[in-house]
């Protein structure tokens, strides 16, 4: 039953994307889980930061993380394997998805090639929301 779940969630995060709609639900089994899966929710406005907010969509639907666990001593190490292999490219930043200040980013996470603008206007704007928030919490981001 577990796959026919699964494959619900997959045909309602298309029929959003296909109508318009860009916000996603936490992919968990039941309310109490969902709540229990994360302490803050964080919505990403799309409309600011298109191309991080697309990136963002893309990665929670090809299976990672739409919880990041804030763990800034983590990030440079993070970054660091992300990255590796990944080479620059002229007026853009490498983003990663999840990002490097969570414990869930690191090795295996998704990157995208997104202009200088955009990557670096929503990563302000994420760290400008999450900078009251210890280390430890754990933040959903929904892209709207």
């Amino acid at each position: 039953m577990k796959w026919l779940k699964t494959l619900a969630a997959g045909a309602a995060l298309a029929a959003a994307l296909v109508s318009g709609s860009a916000v996603q639900a936490p992919l968990t089994e039941n309310k109490a889980e969902a709540a229990s899966a994360y302490d803050e929710v964080l919505y990403f406005p799309l409309d600011r930061y298109p191309l991080t907010g697309d990136h963002i969509i893309d990665a929670i639907a090809a299976g990672h993380s739409d919880v990041c666990t804030i763990d800034r001593d983590g990030a440079d190490q993070n970054r660091t394997e992300s990255l590796k292999g990944i080479p620059t490219k002229s007026g853009y930043d490498r983003d990663e998805w999840p990002m490097a200040m969570c414990e869930e980013g690191g090795a295996g996470a998704d990157i995208r090639y997104v202009p200088y603008s955009d990557n670096r206007g929503s990563g302000s704007w994420v760290g400008n929301q999450l900078e009251g928030y210890p280390d430890g919490t754990k933040v959903l981001f929904i892209v709207e």
